[in-house]
C-alpha cells in the first residue's frame, strides 16, 4: 500500500511457492527493489523492525537494514519460520513546560530620574523631628517625602484648614450677627453673642469695618424711647459658655495676648488695646462685653442704663431690637490668615460647628472637619484630629501630605479657597512672612504663598511655591520637637532649595 501523494509500486508475481522468497530470489534480487518486494511478504515483522531500526538511528546507531545487501537464504528462511521477537520500544518521555509567568495587563512607563536634592536641607538639626511633603501641583506627584503621611502637631497651619470649611459650612458671604432682643415695657434687654470676636467697643480695631457696640446702642435708644433700662443679660450660650478654654493651651497666650478665652460673646477679640495685634486678654470676656455694651448705652442717652443690673445667662426675651454684623467670613479669613489670629480662627470653628448642626463644642470639631473636608473637597481626612481651630494644641494631628494635598485646592482656588490663597503670607514681602526669606533665601521672596505655625514644640510652614523652573509646587514642612526660632530660618533655606529644585526634586 502506498500513502497517498506517492507514485504506486506493484509488486513482481513470487517464482516459488511457500513463503514467496527462495533462495534464487535472494542471489538474483538486491538493491532497492529486493528491499520491496521482502518489505511486501512481512508487512507485520517490517513495522517491528522498523521501530528497532527507528531506535536504533535516533540513537545514533549506523544500520543499514538491508539498504545495499539482502539476507541470505538461510537468514531469510529463519526469519521466516522463527517466532518474531518480542521487542520492548521506550517511549520518549514528555518534557515538562514552566509554567506561564504573570504578565501585569499594562506595562507601567518609564520613571522619570530627578537629580536635585534637598536632602542636606532636610536634615538640619534646627528642623529638629522633621516630618514634610511636597507635592506637583500639576500632576499630583509627591516629589518628596519624610513620614508625609504621619499625623503631627501643625501649628497655626491648621487655620488654612479651619479656613476651609468655614468657606464650606458657613459661605463666603455669611456675616457673624451680634443681637440685642427685649420686650416694651419690661425695662429688660439681652446682648446676646453669635460668635463674632470682631464687635468693637470703640471702633478703633485691628479688624477693618467691625460692627460697633454703640451701633447697637443707638438702635436700643430709638426702640426704647423713654422708657427706662433695668436689666442687662449677658447671653454666650451659642455654645457651652464653661467650653472656654482647652487643657492643652499655654495661659501664656492668654496673658502675653495672642489668645483669648472661646466665648460666643466679647469685643475686639478680648483685646485690652483693642488696636494691638498683640494685647492681653482678660479672664472674663463676656464682662468686658458688657461693660462696653453699657456705657455706648449711656453715650447713647437710654434711661437709667448706667444703673442697669447686669448678670450673665440665656435672653429672657426673642424679640430682637437690634442687630449688627460682622464682615463677610471672607474678608474675617483674609484679616485671620496674615497674622495668624487664634482668636477669630476659634470662632469661625465654633460658629462652623452651629451651622453644621452640631452644639458648637471643641469635641464636635473632628467630627465637622473630617465630614466637610472629605464631601467637599475629597480628601482623605481618616487619620485627622482636630483639638481646636487655631492650631494651638499639641494634640492636633494631621499629615503634611494631607496640607499639601488641599493646597493644590487652595492653587487652583477650587471650591472658592482662592479666598485662602488670597490671604496667605507671601515670602519676604506680608503677613507673617514680610522679614523672613533673607540672605540667601531672598531668591525665593515673592515666589512662596504660605502659612507660619508656630507653638512651643513646632514651628511649621505649609503654601505653595512657584519653582524657578515654572513648576507649581505645593508643600507642607513641621519641625517638631525641642525647636528654638532659629527653626524658621531652616524652614526658610529647605523651602528655598525646593524652589531652586522645581519639577527635577528628587525624593532621596
Amino acid at each position: 500500500m502506498s500513502d497517498q501523494g506517492e507514485p504506486r509500486h506493484d509488486r513482481p508475481e513470487s517464482t516459488t511457492g511457500g513463503d514467496g522468497v527462495g533462495s534464487g530470489d535472494a542471489a538474483r534480487s538486491t538493491g532497492p527493489g529486493a528491499v520491496r518486494r521482502w518489505v511486501s511478504s512481512r508487512p507485520r515483522g517490517v513495522v517491528v523492525t522498523a521501530g528497532v531500526l527507528a531506535f536504533a538511528l535516533l540513537g545514533g546507531g549506523a544500520v543499514a537494514a538491508g539498504a545495499a545487501t539482502a539476507p541470505d537464504a538461510g537468514t531469510a528462511r529463519a526469519a521466516a519460520s522463527s517466532p518474531e521477537p518480542a521487542v520492548t520500544v521506550t517511549p520518549t518521555p514528555t518534557p515538562s513546560v514552566d509554567p506561564a509567568r504573570s504578565v501585569p495587563a499594562e506595562i507601567p512607563g518609564a520613571t522619570r530620574l530627578r537629580t536635585c536634592s534637598v536632602t542636606g536641607a532636610a536634615s538640619d538639626a534646627r528642623l529638629a523631628q522633621f516630618e514634610g511633603s511636597v507635592v506637583n501641583a500639576a500632576t499630583g506627584e509627591v516629589l518628596f517625602d519624610r513620614n508625609g503621611s504621619t499625623p503631627a502637631r501643625t501649628g497655626s497651619v491648621l487655620k488654612t484648614l479651619t479656613s476651609a470649611v468655614a468657606l464650606s459650612v458657613l459661605g463666603p458671604d455669611a456675616r457673624l450677627t451680634t443681637r440685642v432682643t427685649g420686650d416694651a415695657g419690661t425695662g429688660a434687654v439681652s446682648l446676646v453673642g453669635g460668635g463674632d470676636a470682631t464687635l468693637s467697643a470703640t471702633g478703633s480695631s485691628v479688624y477693618a469695618g467691625a460692627p460697633t457696640v454703640a451701633d447697637l446702642a443707638t438702635q436700643v435708644k430709638a426702640s426704647l424711647g423713654e422708657q427706662p433700662l433695668t436689666q442687662i443679660t449677658l447671653d454666650a450660650t451659642f455654645w457651652n459658655p464653661s467650653d472656654k478654654w482647652d487643657p492643652s493651651w499655654k495661659r501664656t497666650e492668654q496673658t502675653i495676648g495672642y489668645h483669648s478665652e472661646v466665648t460666643a460673646l466679647m469685643v475686639d477679640g478680648d483685646r485690652a488695646n483693642p488696636a494691638a495685634q498683640t494685647s492681653p486678654r482678660s479672664t472674663d470676656p463676656v464682662a468686658r462685653a458688657g461693660d462696653a455694651f453699657r456705657s455706648a448705652l449711656v453715650a447713647a442717652g437710654v434711661v437709667g442704663a448706667d444703673s442697669a443690673t447686669m448678670t450673665q445667662g440665656a435672653a429672657t426675651s426673642g424679640t430682637v431690637i437690634a442687630q449688627v454684623s460682622s464682615q463677610p467670613v471672607s474678608r474675617l479669613i483674609s484679616q485671620l490668615l496674615p497674622t495668624s489670629d487664634n482668636t477669630l480662627a476659634e470662632m469661625l470653628a465654633r460658629v462652623s460647628s452651629k451651622a453644621s448642626g452640631a452644639d458648637g463644642s471643641a469635641a464636635s470639631l473632628t467630627a465637622l472637619y473630617k465630614s466637610v473636608l472629605s464631601s467637599t473637597y475629597g480628601l482623605d481626612t481618616s487619620s485627622l484630629t482636630i483639638i481646636d481651630g487655631s492650631g494651638l494644641s499639641e494634640n492636633d494631628a494631621v499629615p503634611s501630605t494631607f496640607v499639601a494635598r488641599l493646597m493644590i485646592q487652595v492653587l487652583n482656588r477650587e471650591h472658592g479657597l482662592g479666598v485662602v490663597y488670597d490671604a496667605l503670607p507671601v515670602s519676604g514681602k506680608t503677613g507673617t512672612l514680610a522679614s523672613r526669606f533673607t540672605g540667601a533665601n531672598a531668591v525665593a521672596r515673592g515666589a512662596v504663598h504660605a502659612k507660619t505655625g508656630w507653638i512651643d514644640t513646632a514651628y511649621t510652614l505649609a503654601g505653595t511655591v512657584d519653582a524657578a523652573d515654572g513648576t507649581k509646587l505645593t508643600f507642607a514642612f513641621y519641625a517638631i520637637g525641642s525647636v528654638q526660632d532659629d527653626a524658621r530660618a531652616a524652614l526658610d533655606t529647605l523651602t528655598t532649595a525646593v524652589y531652586n529644585c522645581g519639577d527635577n526634586l528628587a525624593n532621596g
